[in-house]
């Protein structure tokens, strides 16, 4: 049997010239296009075998390769997502097939989806990744096209003011008021505070530190707790033997939910997410401040281009140069 089909799947199979037992899906395509996908495949395993040919890989070979190899990803569910989209346009296509004109159309038919440009270039992103491990790891193809992504307007830093803050921690059921004043307190992201257990805790030397596989970065973190940050602890002993943050016992899995959005529209805060608390808390600091360099290593960041976004927030550390500018004041005045 060279092709047979499974509920809505057709399935492809053939023996290779070395004897190789040939399997694979055909997704969900017609009778006819399966049967010429099956003939052009074992006419290329023939070719291989007996004229000396490079093995063709399709872009199906290559996502499951770099699958393998990329589990690790903090992101790879978003990976996994944009690659189901993405089997309408690349499923069956071989490597060397994909041009800049087939990015292209990928790269129109996403957009008229109606997402974003960041989104759009989180796509194309996985494409580029998949196309270059082909070329420069696998050495399945020669070349690869080109893949320019679309520009993303820079958008202004949403933060808190002291009153916006008060405002809000009025508004919020008192566990994710908890969650968001310890937020505030140390910067953490949200999964970090979520899953913060008491192992990761010195209540004497007023510490926690984020293991390095719960840091985006990779890299441990050490977290010096505050006056605010202990005393928010402290209202937690007692309520669950392993995790700090839990609502009636149970630890909580999210702080980002139906009810702290509900909470953002009593205080009358829009345009605002969790994790932009982590930005108020930098934007804080700086604005008191705090070295950008120090602010790096508080919060986790693995350099400092990320820290630079919250640079303008504070000019004390150019007001020794300000004055300079009196040297061109009093030419004018001459």
């Amino acid at each position: 049997m060279s092709i047979y089909k499974r509920k809505e799947t057709w399935w492809i199979q053939f023996t290779a010239p070395d004897g190789r037992r040939i399997q694979q899906t055909a997704g969900t395509l017609i009778k006819q296009e399966a049967q010429e996908l099956h003939d052009r495949l074992k006419a290329e395993a023939w070719r291989v075998r007996n004229l000396g040919e490079k093995p063709r890989h399709t872009w199906q070979d290559a996502v499951i390769r770099w699958l393998n190899e990329q589990s690790h990803k903090k992101s790879i569910d978003d990976d996994k997502k944009h690659l189901r989209w993405l089997n309408n346009h690349l499923k069956l296509k071989y490597l060397d097939e994909i041009n800049k004109a087939m990015i292209d159309r990928i790269k129109q038919a996403k957009q008229e989806t109606g997402v974003t440009n960041a989104t759009v270039n989180r796509v194309l992103a996985v494409v580029r990744s998949i196309l270059n491990c082909a070329k420069n790891d696998w050495e399945w193809v020669e070349t690869v096209p080109s893949i320019r992504l679309l520009p993303e307007p820079k958008k202004r830093l949403r933060w808190l003011t002291q009153n916006e803050a008060a405002r809000l921690m009025l508004e919020l059921p008192t566990h994710i008021e908890a969650m968001a004043r310890f937020t505030l307190a140390t910067g953490l992201r949200e999964s970090n505070v979520t899953g913060l257990q008491w192992s990761q805790l010195d209540m004497q030397r007023r510490c926690a530190w984020i293991h390095a596989d719960q840091a985006k970065s990779n890299k441990a973190i050490a977290v010096p707790l505050n006056n605010e940050a202990m005393a928010v602890i402290r209202g937690q002993i007692g309520k669950n033997d392993t995790h700090v943050f839990t609502y009636e016992g149970v630890p909580v899995g999210r702080a980002n939910n139906h009810a702290w959005r509900k909470a953002l529209v009593r205080a009358n805060i829009s345009d605002f997410r969790w994790h932009d608390l982590r930005h108020t808390w930098a934007s804080w600091h700086v604005q008191n401040g705090t070295p950008l360099h120090v602010l790096k290593e508080l919060g986790g960041w693995a350099d400092l281009t990320m820290v630079l976004r919250y640079a303008h927030l504070s000019s004390k550390h150019l007001e020794d140069y300000a004055g300079n500018s009196k040297i061109v004041t009093n030419l004018l005045q001459a």
